[in-house]
């Protein structure tokens, strides 16, 4: 099953053995055949062991036992009544549904009871957003040794925080790049998003000299003999992982002065600036490696609120 948590392992531990079976079978088929990420494939798994662990407690003995509708609902109640909050029923029923679906598929259960599993819709909150002038702060933040502006972490940094805002990429994408990646002729970078999707991404002058920077003074001081054509490096020589990135995020939005902000925060920025500055909708959503362009519809609903708050301010008729 993997390192799901400790109280997600003593669950599981508990689970009839044909259950197990059943979970392992799942996190396999997230992770091969439908190329969920390890965390995704972490959370559904904690969700349907969760719910598993409630049908045993009920009584159920096997697995369509476990899927009937009243157990569900009866979970999803429990949950409810200990303050869990509607985006988080949302997405432990989407989980169950994911499971309930692939059990049907699979031939463990006769019906797909949990696709008639209805939940309070979530409430999507607007992206967190900077100012364009609180973007440029933080992406100018990091400052190299003194007298020599050739401190390799503060050119990686540099060059992590340009590529977040100047590209918008995703920082998992971010952490993916390698050297090769990085077309310097043409200023792109070459991005796998979700589902292994490759997708092609400008950059710009700023994001180009922070690559210059970087490559020319910055990772040959970081390079191991382990670290292969990773572009962003780690102090140790290995590729540079997403919670190292979140750090420096936020260590330099301090340091900047700005709200606290995570990468994706940087993305949901550059987003928005994008067609604040006229960007064609169709344009962004190919930029942000969106499938729907439903996704990418929300920041014209952060485009709109700023235009609303700078109406009221400003028309006398407001």
């Amino acid at each position: 099953m993997g390192n799901t948590g400790a109280s997600t392992e003593s669950r599981y531990d508990g689970l009839p053995e044909p259950f197990r079976d059943a979970v392992d079978r799942f996190a396999r088929y997230l992770a091969s055949e439908r190329d969920r990420s390890p965390h995704t494939t972490r959370a559904y798994v904690a969700d349907v062991v969760a719910v598993l662990d409630h049908a045993v407690r009920m009584r159920a003995v096997d697995l369509p036992a476990a899927l009937d509708l009243g157990v569900l609902r009866s979970w999803l109640a429990r949950m409810r009544t200990t303050g869990a909050a509607r985006s988080t029923l949302a997405r432990r029923a989407a989980a169950v549904r994911t499971f309930s679906a692939w059990a049907h598929r699979s031939g463990l259960v006769a019906a797909d009871t949990a696709q008639q599993l209805g939940v309070p819709r979530a409430q999507h909150a607007l992206p967190t957003v900077l100012r364009v002038e609180q973007a440029a702060a933080l992406v100018e933040a990091p400052t190299g040794e003194p007298d020599t502006g050739t401190d390799p972490v503060a050119l990686r940094d540099a060059l992590a925080l340009e590529l977040l805002y100047g590209t918008g990429i995703r920082v998992g994408e971010l952490c993916g790049l390698d050297v090769d990646d990085v077309d310097r002729g043409r200023r792109v970078v070459r991005v796998l998003g979700k589902g292994r999707k490759e997708r092609s991404v400008p950059y710009g002058v700023p994001a180009e000299r922070a690559v210059a920077a970087y490559l020319d003074a910055g990772r040959p001081a970081l390079v191991t003999g382990h670290s292969g054509p990773a572009l962003l490096l780690g102090v140790r020589g290995g590729r540079l992982d997403p919670r190292a990135v979140r750090r420096i995020v936020a260590n330099e939005a301090a340091a900047a002065g700005v709200p606290a902000v995570s990468p994706h925060a940087l993305r949901h920025s550059a987003a928005t600036h994008l067609l604040d500055g006229g960007a064609d909708l169709r344009a962004v959503q190919e930029l942000l490696g969106h499938a729907s362009l439903a996704t990418t519809q929300v920041y014209t609903h952060v485009s709109v609120d700023r235009l609303r708050s700078a109406y009221r301010q400003a028309h006398p008729r407001a």
